[in-house]
């Protein structure tokens, strides 16, 4: 299925769970547009982009011509790929995904999700129905937006998860989350290292805030600036690093600011 950028993700996965195209529907209620989502393998409850991922044409701002990456040359990993690292170069045109023919889903891997369906990790489960409990969490969480619910008005999870060695991993608190990841590293929950940092949700006073349901949502509460946000995920990460000894990378792409001003 070829899909031009500019068409709206979530609107995608609903008509792809309504012809039984299977391999996205983890991906429900995501914003953003279908362009975007290759950048950063964008990624939830347990699917990512790139498992459906055949190729992205593009447009090679530098060279002046179109190019197109398939799959195994678009470097993706944990929250990223090719076209991310080298920010501003290329601009999405298509995404080529390859999905099942299938009523039901690809096994189920977040142990959330399974809970929500009443089945084990690794079953799968209808289509239309991994939407709808997909849905359903993501809103619990203030993930899927709404004009009238502040919590929503957010770029998503501000954080990524951070990738430790072995070594760094072993000094966390025993009940510290861990899952193996790629190259022998472990991944840990940046929410856990937050809230165990001291943040809760609904974090600070002024226009900025984490989320009052989800702690790695930095949320605008009406008036915040670009300013309002940096000190608030400063404040986060500078928290988190004092008392784990990890830095907190930020998920969305920063342009023309930083974290370390």
């Amino acid at each position: 299925v070829t899909v031009a950028a500019g068409e709206v993700w979530d609107e995608f996965v609903q008509r792809a769970v309504a012809e039984e195209w299977a391999g996205i529907e983890c991906l429900s209620g995501i914003p953003g547009s279908v362009g975007a989502t290759p950048v950063q393998n964008v990624g939830a409850y347990g699917q990512e982009v790139g498992s459906s991922l055949a190729r992205v044409r593009t447009w090679d701002r530098v060279a002046g011509v179109q190019r197109t990456f398939m799959h195994a040359d678009l470097g993706l990993g944990y929250r990223t790929s090719l076209l991310k690292q080298e920010a501003g170069r290329h601009l999405v045109l298509d995404v080529t995904f390859q999905l099942g023919h299938s009523g039901t889903g690809t096994p189920i891997a977040y142990a959330e999700l399974a809970r929500s369906l009443g089945v084990e990790v690794g079953s799968r489960a209808p289509l239309a129905d991994v939407r709808a409990a997909v849905l359903a969490l993501r809103r619990s969480k203030g993930m899927v937006l709404d004009d009238a619910d502040h919590d929503t008005w957010s770029a998503g999870s501000f954080f990524t998860n951070p990738l430790l060695t072995q070594e760094v991993a072993d000094r966390l608190p025993d009940d510290a989350p861990r899952w193996p990841a790629d190259g022998g590293r472990v991944k840990t929950s940046a929410a856990w290292l937050i809230e165990h940092a001291g943040f809760t949700r609904g974090y600070g006073d002024g226009p900025a805030t984490l989320s009052t349901k989800h702690t790695l949502a930095l949320t605008n509460r009406g008036a915040a600036r670009t300013d309002d946000l940096l000190a608030l995920a400063r404040a986060v990460r500078d928290g988190v690093r004092d008392r784990f000894g990890i830095a907190l990378e930020p998920e969305p792409v920063l342009v023309g600011c930083s974290l370390d001003g």
